[in-house]
């Protein structure tokens, strides 16, 4: 079978025939007490080529639609329970799964919220991606491999030849993100739901995952339903957009009517909680504030081992002489690309990974601290990491996840724990009620939303957020961030801040941190970073970010040639250290020069 040819436009003046139909589809989850309605009565139409966006708060239904489409609800608990989803002429709430299975990834093709648990763990990405191939294509495993190959090269996975023989873990949230995005386009459905793509990206490779969409779009009038709570992705990409509440369409549009005049109340709401840049509240200059937290010339490296006897040949440079302070009551903000070093950078701090060089916390070094020590630095220092189902154990309880850390060091009675549990539950805006439920329960955001609470528990010094609002619709983030801000008030909390939502970054930092393939080329205030940005590198992470206006016209920002370069060098080898440079203020830019011998593809 050779790979579809692309095909034809409707004919001048005739609308393009609809691909997917959608009629009064309830969906139900089974309990003790009877059925629960997650999905009420929702209808729509998809036309070939066109973008639907469905937005909405996490628990709105959105995903359980694309399961409910995909074939995948988890039956029996979950069930289509009325109505009717048509792909082309099948009917696919009836289909047998035997005939599903021919269609899932051919005809219709999903991109996943959460790629680590979509992704199987036991098999690499080239082998689960050739098996996509050739379960619906059996050409030579040689050619399923090529495919495989550019499928990678078309999402820019730096070393996508090394990135077949690896696993899902050995990869990054966003790397794997891009893996999940290629698996889904590497047969060209006609038909693809997009659960939150980019939620993993950052801004630069976002565009171009977007960007990367549109092509399939244009060239082979592929539908494309978008699931997403970036209402700046809205604007950029959907031609129409259903809004959802409780598992009901509580307004439909187009996207321009929808900006321009929401009627319903909800609507409104969620559009006013979108971050913008230029947007975010005023915060102060610091004055004089204690040092909580000093990274000198800290680098991880990770070895890279070849030949029978696992002969270290090469090291992984993620991290790469970075240094800088946190201050009390301080929200520094990193920034930059998937896989350059944020992520690393924050389990170095934790003591997740091994380092050189010296990271102080409250002027002691962790490694010269007795095991009485230790644990007060464990409650001082709390991470929200990316993937919240992977953070949380699925034998306990939510209630169990967010009291453990108060049982572990003896903080209150029983009675004072589950009342901190409740008021962590009412902060995060979950039901007191979801204290007894299971993290499988609930959707990627609530699961975000109790990795936070958890992390809360102990009123900790130090807060890594990594990612921590990415999985939020914006209505959740906005109560979010502003539960940050009142704790940091409140507390004196500081708040080490990873994110690829430059937005989002803007509207919670004091100083930002940019970085790219292991070093930092750019740091600064809010002010001088968005206000007056220095690098080219930078200038370009901004110029990607969406924005939340379908009538303004899109920047256009060339696509970078080559692939993203490797931070893997030849042992003894490694990159030249950046120097920064302060053009005021505190104002701190590595040379473009520099950044120039980094991006060498």
């Amino acid at each position: 079978m050779t790979p579809p040819e692309p095909r034809s436009p409707a004919p001048d003046g005739a609308a393009p025939e609809i691909v997917l139909s959608v009629r009064d589809l309830h969906v139900a989850a089974r309990s003790e007490t009877g059925p629960v309605p997650l999905l009420r009565g929702l209808s729509f139409d998809l036309r070939r080529g066109e973008t639907l966006a469905i937005a909405g708060e996490s628990g709105s239904g959105k995903s359980i639609t694309a399961l409910a489409m995909m074939g995948l609800l988890p039956q029996p608990a979950v069930r289509v329970t009325a109505g009717s989803i048509r792909l082309g002429g099948t009917e696919l709430t009836t289909l047998p799964e035997s005939r599903m299975q021919a269609l899932r990834g051919a005809r219709i093709a999903m991109i996943f919220q959460e790629p680590m648990t979509a992704l199987n763990p036991v098999m690499t990405i080239g082998r689960q991606l050739t098996e996509a191939i050739r379960a619906h294509d059996p050409v030579p495993a040689a050619e399923a491999r090529a495919r495989a190959l550019a499928a990678l090269r078309s999402v820019r996975l730096s070393q996508p030849e090394r990135r077949l023989d690896q696993y899902p873990h050995e990869l990054s949230g966003g790397m794997r993100q891009r893996a999940m995005i290629a698996m889904a386009l590497v047969l060209r459905p006609d038909v693809l739901i997009a659960d939150e793509p980019t939620t993993a990206l950052d801004v630069t490779v976002q565009r171009e995952v977007l960007d990367l969409l549109r092509d399939l779009r244009r060239d082979l009038s592929t539908a494309v339903i978008l699931i997403t709570h970036d209402m700046g992705v809205v604007a950029e990409m959907a031609d129409r957009v259903i809004v959802m509440r409780d598992g009901r369409e509580v307004e439909s549009a187009a996207t321009v009517d929808l900006f321009d005049a929401p009627r319903d109340a909800y609507t409104r709401e969620l559009l006013a909680a979108v971050p913008r840049i230029g947007g975010g509240p005023p915060r102060p200059a610091p004055a004089a504030r204690e040092v909580l937290v000093r990274f000198d010339d800290v680098s991880v490296r990770f070895p890279v081992r070849a030949g029978p006897f696992g002969r270290v040949t090469a090291q992984v440079h993620a991290v790469e002489h970075v240094s800088f302070e946190v201050l009390r009551a301080e929200t520094l903000s990193l920034v930059g690309e998937s896989g350059c070093g944020k992520s690393t950078l924050a389990k170095a701090l934790v003591g997740l990974v091994p380092h050189s060089g010296r990271i102080e916390i409250g002027g002691k070094l962790p490694g010269e601290l007795d095991g009485a020590g230790r644990k007060a630095l464990r409650r001082d220092l709390q991470i929200v990491f990316q993937d919240p189902m992977a953070a949380l154990d699925s034998r306990m309880t939510v209630g169990e996840l967010i009291r453990e850390p108060l049982v572990i060091h003896g903080i209150g009675t029983a009675g004072e724990q589950r009342a901190r549990v409740r008021d962590l539950l009412e902060r995060v805006d979950l039901p007191a009620a979801a204290a007894r439920r299971y993290p499988h329960q609930f959707s990627g955001g609530q699961r975000q939303r109790i990795c936070i609470a958890r992390a809360l528990a102990l009123r900790p010094r130090l807060i890594v957020c990594d990612e921590s609002v990415a999985a939020l619709d914006v209505s959740i983030q906005a109560r979010v961030l502003d539960l940050l801000r009142d704790l940091q008030k409140e507390t004196g909390v500081s708040y080490l801040f990873i994110s690829h939502d430059m937005a989002v970054v803007e509207n919670i930092s004091d100083r930002i941190a940019v970085m790219y393939l292991g070093q930092i080329v750019e740091m600064g205030s809010r002010t001088q970073l968005f206000g007056d940005p220095r690098h080219s590198y930078t200038r370009r992470l901004l110029a990607a970010v969406p924005v939340p206006d379908p009538r303004r016209p899109r920047a256009v920002t060339p696509r970078l040639a080559g692939e993203i370069p490797s931070p893997v060098w030849p042992r003894g080898q490694g990159p030249a250290r950046v120097a920064l440079a302060d053009v005021g203020g505190g104002h701190l830019v590595a040379p473009e020069a520099a950044a120039e011998s980094l991006r060498s593809a």
